[in-house]
């Protein structure tokens, strides 16, 4: 979009206002359900030409990286397919030059107050389950001038959030450093003016970098926040799936990020219904969440992705198990985030205001990332506040995944 401004292009970002004459649809082919949602939006914008609403549609990203064959063959109005790596070639098909000298400048599709920063692309992890490396390719990490040049732009602009993302944030540095460098990239962009929050997001587990932990603890504007997705605790499914890690080892690994940074809120996925899950292996995971606590958790159901080390497996969970197993590890969650949420009531947290719905304003403290974890709601017609600053924020009231304040 950025690219797209700079050449004089005018360009929205789902646009309620349908007077684009050209669609651009960025895809995602990871899992079934976001599989299906892409699809469905190609056909819905295939029809919009067919009937003369839309000169051109154009798609890109993970799907058409993944399947541009066969959906060319399906999907026959699609004027081009691109992959993940052909934005110089989307740019020529739209008449623009691609800038190299607008490294850092870019669109948020994003409220300003917040911004998602990308600092790799592509995994090298080998997990028997995902289709990534097959859409994104192998590991290459950003260059660490680039994004603090990103992050010192997006503060001008107002962001007051970083949230760091990747297909594997830990790994970050290996390829061009030929060293783990997340904890020193961490600080530099903590050094960045203007920036109150940097939340971390993706650290994959195995050989995770202990030198965050003390940078998190030490920077005032790091997010006391880890989302770490852990994907299954079995010894044995944590082999077949190829995570370079066991049971032992991540036990302890939780409890030495809760011992080096007091108060940390973990937010973890699982796989539920992966080949060869018995109900004994059901029962302890769900033991070990139990046991963890999480702060945040979110669970998938296992999707059988061809080209995928585990395609060679008999997917032999049915989905009604896979479905009956999700809804077990939630409630299960459920009851952990109430306890501790309850926790919270009457104390005073630092919240960023995202948005006002209805007669509430909605926040979030350090502890949540927008979208997938808790809000806070503050009745709006008690008070008012900015959308996009911060608030003192005492807890009166608290559900599963909400909590109910007022200003302090």
């Amino acid at each position: 979009m950025g690219q797209l401004k700079a050449n004089d292009i005018s360009v929205s970002h789902e646009s309620t206002r349908n007077d684009a004459n050209i669609i651009v649809i960025n895809t995602c082919g990871f899992i079934d359900n976001a599989k299906q949602e892409s699809i469905d939006t190609i056909l819905f914008y295939a029809r919009e030409k067919e009937e003369g609403k839309i000169d051109k549609l154009i798609v890109t990203g993970c799907l058409s990286e993944r399947y541009k064959p066969e959906l060319e063959k399906e999907i026959k109005n699609v004027d081009a397919y691109f992959g993940t790596h052909d934005l110089p070639k989307l740019l020529k098909t739209l008449g623009a030059d691609y800038k190299h000298e607008l490294i850092g400048e870019r669109i948020l599709t994003t409220p300003s107050h917040y911004a998602y920063l990308k600092i790799s692309e592509g995994c090298d992890r080998p997990c028997s389950f995902c289709a990534i490396p097959l859409m994104r390719g192998n590991h290459v990490s950003r260059p660490m001038d680039d994004l603090v040049k990103e992050a010192n732009h997006l503060a001008k602009n107002g962001t007051k959030e970083l949230i760091i993302i990747a297909q594997d944030s830990t790994y970050y540095g290996i390829d061009i450093y030929k060293e783990r460098k997340l904890a020193e990239l961490l600080k530099r962009l903590s050094d960045v003016e203007g920036i109150e929050w940097i939340r971390l997001h993706y650290a994959f587990p195995t050989g995770f970098p202990l030198d965050v932990l003390d940078v998190m603890r030490e920077r005032s504007n790091i997010c006391n926040y880890l989302d770490i997705p852990l994907q299954h605790i079995s010894d044995k499914l944590l082999q077949s799936m190829r995570r370079g890690n066991t049971k032992a080892k991540t036990i302890e690994l939780i409890d030495t990020i809760r011992n080096k940074v007091p108060g940390i809120a973990i937010r973890t996925t699982m796989i539920a219904g992966y080949p060869g899950e018995t109900e004994k292996e059901h029962e302890e995971l769900l033991e070990f969440i139990e046991q963890m606590k999480f702060d945040r958790l979110g669970v998938f159901t296992y999707s059988h992705e061809e080209n995928t080390h585990a395609y060679n497996l008999i997917d032999d969970v049915p989905e009604e198990v896979k479905k009956n197993r999700v809804e077990a590890i939630m409630e299960l969650q459920q009851g952990i985030s109430l306890e501790i949420n309850k926790r919270k009531t009457n104390k005073i947290f630092k919240v960023l205001i995202d948005r006002k719905e209805g007669n509430y304003f909605i926040g979030r403290t350090e502890l949540d990332s927008p979208e997938v974890d808790n809000e806070v709601l503050i009745d709006a017609t008690k008070c008012y506040l900015s959308i996009g600053k911060f608030a003192n924020i005492k807890i009166t009231n608290v559900t599963e995944f909400d909590l109910y304040g007022e200003v302090v």
